[in-house]
């Protein structure tokens, strides 16, 4: 089983390297593990140092978003005959002993899709980040009818049947609750599996900003009104 692990980045050159260099080597049931970063047209030297780290690297000429650039990492699995993929922050926020669990309800076949819940253990999170959640986990169900107890994760898996039918267009962060809406209407199986977050100065600077909300939040409601 072949696994590949996607890594949008936006201007992660202080940060980048020493995720790529923590990602696991080898994992239980699976014989091959890629890294594929997409450089979503970062203006600093995210590109040079991804290659360091000797893993495939695609750039953007521009910042089209965070959604834009899993999609663009997704198609490059479909052409490599992944069989699993991982998505996974470049800001250091995720833990990569975590990327093992989230993928094995998938090798269980228990799972079609698997989230990487922040909020399903206890442990110590910012208030802001923690009702910036909430609040989309809101928005989520009300808009899309989908519930999770963390719709924005940025710690996902996907089976190849789920990938293949999941169809976002949603280019930037609302994509994330787009991908359980569509999860939804192809009948996929989803499933939740505590994580552990890793919250530091850097990753929260590099975080979703609460101020965008709102309107993350009106983006939603125009497309569920198309």
């Amino acid at each position: 089983m072949k696994l590949a692990i996607i890594i949008p980045a936006f201007n992660e050159s202080q940060v980048l390297l020493k995720v790529l260099k923590s990602l696991p080597k080898e994992i239980e049931n699976v014989s091959k593990i890629e890294t594929f970063v997409v450089d979503d047209g970062s203006t600093d030297d995210t590109y040079h140092q991804a290659l360091k780290a000797n893993v495939k690297v695609i750039k953007h000429h521009l910042n089209r978003g965070v959604g834009a650039a899993t999609k663009t990492g997704i198609e490059l699995a479909k052409r490599k005959r992944i069989d699993v993929v991982v998505t996974f922050d470049a800001d250091g926020q995720h833990y990569p002993k975590d990327i093992e669990k989230i993928i094995k309800p998938i090798i269980s076949k228990e799972a079609d899709l698997v989230i990487g819940s922040r909020f399903k253990k206890s442990q110590k999170i910012p208030l802001d980040r923690l009702y910036l959640n909430r609040l989309a986990n809101v928005a989520t169900l009300f808009l899309f009818g989908v519930f999770s107890t963390d719709s924005q994760s940025g710690l996902r898996a996907f089976s190849k049947k789920a990938f293949n039918l999941i169809n976002f267009k949603s280019d930037r962060m609302e994509f994330s609750s787009e991908v359980l809406l569509e999860a939804r209407r192809n009948n996929l199986k989803i499933v939740e599996v505590p994580t552990r977050a890793i919250y530091t100065d850097y990753s929260r600077t590099k975080g979703q900003k609460n101020s965008n909300a709102i309107p993350i939040f009106a983006r939603y409601l125009v497309k569920l009104l198309r």
